[in-house]
C-alpha cells in the first residue's frame, strides 16, 4: 500500500512539472503573452505597400524608403538632448513633447519619435544610435508618386490616431494608414500585412538574439498592386483645361461604369503630402476655407443641375405617357404660371416638339412637360411620388455605390419631403422650377455623368468605380452587374437626337468637334451666396452633359464649372475637348483649347470678398491670365501631348 501511495506521489509531482513547463514553455509563449512580456523587444517588418497603376499600365505610385526613429519611453537612458535634437533637426520643447505623447501612449511600447528621416540623416544618426538608449531606426516606405495629377483620385497615407488604434487594433501608434482617394479605399488591399520579430534581451537590458529562434517570428506579406479605371493622359488635360477655375469633372465609360478621368479643380501635387512636410502642406490646404483644394467637387460639390435635367423630364413623360415626341407646346420667351413667369430665351410663339426642346433647352416646354407628369391623375401630391422614383432609378438622389470614401447623396424630392413644407397638398406649380432642374433638385458632377451613361445605353447602366484589377482577384460583381432604369428603351431615342440637335443647331452648336457624333446639354444655373450676411446672386455656374458616340458610346462626361457664365461657355469646351482627346487622342479644336488656357475665372471668386459688382458685362468681365501663366500651361499641354503621342 505504502508503495503504491509513494507511486502515486511521484507520478503526480512529475505530471504537476510537466503541466508547469508546458504552460511556460508553449502557453507562456503565445504570441499574446509575448507582446506583453517586457523582457522582450518586439520589432515591426512592414512590407512594402502595392504600386498604382492607370488603365493603359502607367505606374502612378510606388515607394521610397523611409527610416523613422521609434522610442520605448521605459528604456530611455540619461542621453545628450541637445546632440540627439541638433541630430534630429529638433528643438529642446518638441523633444518633450513627443516624448510626453509617446509614454502616454505606453512606456513599454513602441512609438514614433520622429518620421521620415532622409537618407542623409539616416546615415549620420545611425552611427550614433548606441548612444541614445531607448532609441533605434526602423526602416518602412513611404509613396512616391510618380505623377503630380490625380490628388483626388490617388490620396495620400498619413498616420493612425487613437480613435482608428481602437476600432482596427492591426494598427500600432506610428502605423500608416489610407487616408483619401484610392489609397483608402484599397488600403487593406495596398498595405499588406506586416511581419513581427521577437527580440531576447539579458538583464541589462540588451539584445541578445532571436527569441526562440525566431520560431514565433512572421514575415510581411507585400501589398498587392492595383490598376484603376483612370486614364493618366486624359485626367492631366482635364486638371490642366480646369486650371484657374473651380469644379468638378466627371468621366465614365459607358459601356463599363469604369471612371476614366475625375478632376477636382482646384486640386494639388499629392507629393506636398509625402514625407516630413506632409503635416505643414496638409494643414495650409485644409485651412483653404476658399478655393477648398481638398473638397474633391467631382463628388461632394452638391449643385443645381439646370437645364441638363430637363432630359429626366423628357424620359418621365414619355415613360408615363402623358406626350408625344411630336406634339408642341407654344414658347412666348417663357411660362407663365398664376402672377408669376419663368423666362425662357426661346423667340415669342417658338413652337417646340421634344427634339428642337432639348436642342433650344425652352423652359415653357418642359414647364409644360413637368406639370403634364404630375398632374396625370389628378393630384399632384402622388405625381410627386411618382416622378421621383424615375429620376432615382438613374442612381440620382442618392449615393452611388462607387467605390470612393466620400460624397453626396444630392436630393431628388418626393411627397415626404413636401410635407414638411405643404402639410395638406400642394399644387404642381408649387414645385415648377424642377421642370429646368432647379428649386429642390440637386445633383453631385457624378450622378450627372452616371445619368448621361445611362442614357447613351439606352437604359441601364453599371455602378462608377475607380478599380480596373486587383492583383490575384476579380472585381465585384456590383461594379460588373448592369443596372435598369425605370425608363423603356424605345422612349431614349427622341431624348438622345435632342441631345444630337444641341450640339449641331443648337446651343452647342459652337463647340462641335469633326467626325465625332457628340450628345450634349448645355445648363446654366443661378449662383447665390451669403455675402455681408445678405443673400447676393453671383455669376451662373456653366453645367454641361454630354456622350459620344452617339452609337456605340465611349465617354460620358459631366462638368460643373462654378460661377462659369453659362454651359457652352466654359463647362461645354471643357467637354468637347476631353470628349475628342478620349476618342481620338489628338486635338483638333485647339481654338477651344487656347480660349480655355487663356482664361480665369479667379476675379469672379474674389467678388464676393472684394466688394466688385456681381453685374456680367459680356467678354470685359472675363479675366486673361498673365502672359507667363499662359507659357507655363502651354508647356504643360505640350509636355501632355508629347506624353500621348
Amino acid at each position: 500500500m505504502r508503495q503504491l501511495l509513494l507511486f502515486i506521489s511521484i507520478i503526480g509531482v512529475g505530471l504537476l512539472f510537466i503541466s508547469r513547463l508546458f504552460y511556460l514553455q508553449v502557453y507562456n509563449a503565445s504570441t499574446h503573452n509575448l507582446f506583453e512580456d517586457n523582457a522582450i523587444r518586439k520589432v515591426y517588418d512592414y512590407p512594402k505597400r502595392g504600386f498604382v497603376y492607370d488603365r493603359k499600365g502607367e505606374l502612378l505610385v510606388a515607394n521610397q524608403p523611409s527610416y523613422d526613429v521609434m522610442l520605448i519611453p521605459r528604456e530611455v537612458e540619461p542621453l545628450d538632448t541637445l546632440e540627439f535634437c541638433s541630430l534630429l533637426k529638433i528643438n529642446k520643447q518638441q523633444f518633450i513633447d513627443k516624448y510626453n505623447k509617446a509614454y502616454r501612449y505606453s512606456p513599454r511600447l513602441p512609438s514614433v519619435f520622429v518620421s521620415h528621416l532622409s537618407k542623409e540623416d539616416y546615415a549620420v544618426l545611425q552611427e550614433k544610435m548606441r548612444k541614445f538608449r531607448g532609441f533605434y531606426i526602423q526602416k518602412r516606405s513611404l509613396r512616391h508618386y510618380q505623377t503630380t495629377i490625380g490628388a483626388n483620385v490617388l490620396g495620400d497615407i498619413g498616420e493612425v490616431n487613437n480613435a482608428i488604434i481602437k476600432r482596427e487594433p492591426y494598427y500600432k501608434m506610428g502605423d500608416l494608414i489610407g487616408k483619401q482617394g484610392v489609397e483608402a479605399s484599397y488600403e487593406k488591399t495596398l498595405r499588406g500585412i506586416k511581419g513581427i520579430k521577437f527580440i531576447q534581451k539579458d538583464r541589462f537590458n540588451r539584445n541578445i538574439g532571436p527569441y526562440k529562434e525566431g520560431v514565433f517570428d512572421t514575415i510581411p506579406e507585400q501589398g498587392k498592386d492595383i490598376t484603376i479605371t483612370i486614364d493618366a493622359q486624359l485626367q492631366a488635360y482635364g486638371e490642366l483645361l480646369m486650371k484657374n477655375k473651380r469644379g468638378g469633372v466627371i468621366a465614365i465609360e459607358p459601356s463599363s461604369g469604369e471612371i476614366l478621368a475625375m478632376v477636382a479643380a482646384p486640386t494639388y501635387d499629392p507629393n506636398i503630402l509625402v514625407g516630413r512636410g506632409r503635416s505643414k502642406n496638409f494643414t495650409k490646404l485644409y485651412n483653404d476655407s476658399i478655393a477648398k483644394p481638398l473638397f474633391n467637387r467631382s463628388l461632394q460639390g452638391v449643385y443645381e443641375p439646370g437645364s441638363p435635367f430637363k432630359l429626366m423630364n423628357a424620359l418621365i413623360a414619355l415613360q408615363e405617357d402623358v406626350l408625344e415626341p411630336e406634339e408642341k407646346v407654344t414658347c412666348y420667351k417663357g411660362y407663365k404660371y398664376g402672377n408669376r413667369f419663368m423666362k425662357c430665351h426661346c423667340n415669342y410663339g417658338t413652337r417646340n416638339d421634344m427634339i428642337s426642346g432639348i436642342q433650344r433647352s425652352c423652359n415653357a416646354y418642359f414647364a409644360t412637360t413637368y406639370r403634364k407628369i404630375l398632374e396625370k391623375n389628378g393630384n399632384a401630391s402622388e405625381g410627386i411620388d411618382t416622378w421621383s422614383n424615375h429620376a432615382k432609378s438613374f442612381g440620382l438622389g442618392n449615393f452611388l455605390g462607387y467605390d470612393l470614401k466620400v460624397g453626396q447623396k444630392g436630393r431628388i424630392p418626393d411627397r415626404d419631403y413636401y410635407k414638411r413644407i405643404y402639410p395638406k397638398t400642394f399644387y404642381s406649380t408649387y414645385t415648377i422650377s424642377n421642370a429646368i432642374g432647379q428649386g429642390e433638385v440637386a445633383t453631385t458632377p457624378i450622378q450627372l455623368a452616371n445619368m448621361a451613361a445611362a442614357i447613351a445605353n439606352r437604359g441601364y447602366y453599371y455602378t462608377p468605380h475607380i478599380i480596373k484589377n486587383i492583383e490575384g482577384e476579380t472585381i465585384p460583381e456590383q461594379y460588373t452587374k448592369p443596372k435598369y432604369t425605370t425608363i423603356d428603351k424605345e422612349h431614349f431615342e427622341p431624348v438622345i437626337e435632342g441631345m444630337l440637335q444641341v450640339y449641331k443647331k443648337g446651343t452647342a452648336a459652337s463647340l462641335q468637334v469633326k467626325d465625332i457624333e457628340i450628345c450634349g446639354k448645355t445648363g446654366t444655373v443661378e449662383n447665390f451666396a451669403i455675402v455681408d450676411s445678405l443673400k447676393t446672386q453671383l455669376t451662373d455656374h456653366s453645367i454641361f452633359v454630354a456622350f459620344a458616340p452617339k452609337d456605340n458610346p465611349k465617354i460620358a462626361i459631366a462638368v460643373f464649372v462654378e460661377n462659369g457664365y453659362w454651359g457652352s461657355r466654359f463647362a461645354g469646351k471643357v467637354a468637347s475637348l476631353m470628349i475628342e482627346k478620349h476618342i481620338k487622342g489628338y486635338i483638333t479644336r485647339t481654338d477651344l483649347e487656347e480660349w480655355l488656357l487663356k482664361h480665369s475665372l479667379e476675379n469672379e471668386y474674389a467678388k464676393p470678398y472684394s466688394g466688385e459688382p456681381f453685374k456680367i458685362n459680356g467678354e470685359t468681365s472675363l479675366q486673361i491670365v498673365e502672359e507667363q501663366e499662359y507659357y507655363k500651361l502651354k508647356k504643360q499641354l505640350n509636355k501632355i501631348n508629347k506624353t500621348e503621342n
